[in-house]
């Protein structure tokens, strides 16, 4: 009976994934697959870039802001499956609980958010982490559980200062194009290649050799 049981539960995790991913393929971009979270019955907001196609099992329960971009392999938990021991004492016991990303934050990959959990705006989850409590505004997290260890102030300020050194200085971005978006786009990629290349490695070697 115990291996039925399990045959059982593990074709049913396969045909979810199958039709997970067919409904992936039909609703092809971030802005058709928050179409189709929403006819779940998930708040989200404008402007996001989603690379996931489920919002668990109650994608109702769960609300996202502005500007949000969740990675591949995040998994949203908005109920209690630790339930399931006190089955013998009520079998019908369900515990659920909301999941709420405020506007302008990062969800890394494979990031794990538990019931009753808020990610405050202007934050960042690091790549596998587990959020198990509220994640305060402008904070950047990582780890299990997640927990802070910068602010998104002292985040900012590094990655402009990075960026001022690494961008190469015939970067052509259009106006009112970004970098992603931008028609030039693919020789530009070229250009940051070849910059950053000899900033790494060929001025680096110098560098090295200089203070040797």
């Amino acid at each position: 009976m115990t291996v039925i049981l399990g045959l059982g539960f593990l074709l049913l995790r396969t045909i979810r994934k199958i039709k997970s991913e067919i409904l992936r393929a039909r609703y092809v971009g971030s802005s058709t697959i928050a179409e189709y979270l929403r006819k779940q019955g998930a708040q989200i907001g404008e402007n996001c870039d989603i690379a996931i196609s489920s919002l668990g099992s109650e994608p109702y329960l769960v609300k996202i802001g502005n500007h949000v971009f969740i990675s591949e392999g995040v998994a949203f938990h908005t109920h209690d499956g630790g339930v399931w021991v006190f089955r013998e004492e009520d079998p019908s016991i369900r515990v659920f609980g909301t999941i709420i990303i405020e506007d302008n934050c990062l969800i890394g990959r494979n990031v794990t958010l538990l019931p009753n959990t808020k990610i405050g705006r202007n934050s960042i989850v690091g790549a596998g982490s587990v959020v198990i409590n509220d994640i305060p505004p402008d904070s950047i997290v990582m780890g299990v559980p997640a927990r802070v260890i910068s602010s998104m102030p002292k985040y900012r300020e590094r990655c402009l200062a990075a960026w001022k050194e690494q961008k190469p200085p015939d970067l052509n971005i259009e106006p009112g194009g970004n970098y992603w978006s931008s028609k030039h786009h693919k020789e530009n990629e070229w250009k940051v290649r070849r910059y950053l290349t000899d900033l790494f490695w060929s001025q680096g070697e110098t560098r090295n050799e200089t203070r040797n």
